[in-house]
């Protein structure tokens, strides 16, 4: 994917009229509020939709679901952190050797995940399209392609969701109550990807 090329975090193609971007920022905002006060796990599409004066089936068609609304909230850091693993420096930009990024990239993702932790898991409560759509989806390409330079003895995409199903919200959340720090989290899925980008002894 070129730098500077429009990043698929919600699958926009289309401009909005000027009408509906505003409705688009006006329910953000109003969700945005409504997580500040009460917490990621409270919020609701129909009271989204209330607090912002619109109808119920213009949050829904402009959204999907919950999830769909909580990666709109998310998307600007989305859009830095893709920004960072294509175009910045290395070693999780280019530059550095495949293995090398696939363990920056993944180490990052903790990071990425942690600082938006609450939403994070309530995306993945949200229906398999919504999860592992958008981000997801730009994540794992990204991952497959440098596991495919890394490992070409090995099926890239099946190493890229193994690698990242560690790095899931609710799983980084009950590591740390069981004591783990997040150093020690993202200590753990680094040596998990040089054991496995590791070439095979011949």
């Amino acid at each position: 994917m070129r730098a500077g090329r429009q990043l698929p975090v919600l699958g926009q193609s289309q401009p909005e009229r000027a009408d509906a971007a505003r409705n688009r920022q006006k329910i953000i905002e109003v969700a945005a509020r409504m997580i500040d006060c009460r917490g990621a796990d409270q919020l609701s599409l129909d009271e989204v939709a209330r607090e912002a004066g619109v109808g119920v089936g213009t949050v829904y068609r402009r959204f999907g679901d919950r999830a769909g609304l909580v990666w709109a909230l998310i998307d600007e850091r989305e859009r830095r952190f893709q920004e960072a693993f294509l175009s910045g420096p290395p070693p999780l930009g280019p530059g550095a050797a495949p293995a090398e990024r696939a363990e920056a990239f993944l180490t990052a993702l903790v990071d990425r995940v942690v600082s938006q932790l609450d939403l994070f898991q309530l995306v993945e409560l949200g229906s398999p399209a919504s999860r592992f759509g958008g981000p997801y989806r730009v994540h794992h390409t990204h991952l497959a392609a440098l596991l495919a330079q890394a490992r070409p003895d090995a099926d890239p995409h099946y190493l890229a969701d193994a690698l990242l199903a560690p790095v899931n919200a609710h799983l980084i959340a009950y590591q740390c109550e069981r004591g783990l720090t997040i150093d020690e989290v993202k200590a753990g899925i680094g040596g998990l990807a040089r054991a496995v980008t590791a070439r095979p002894a011949p």
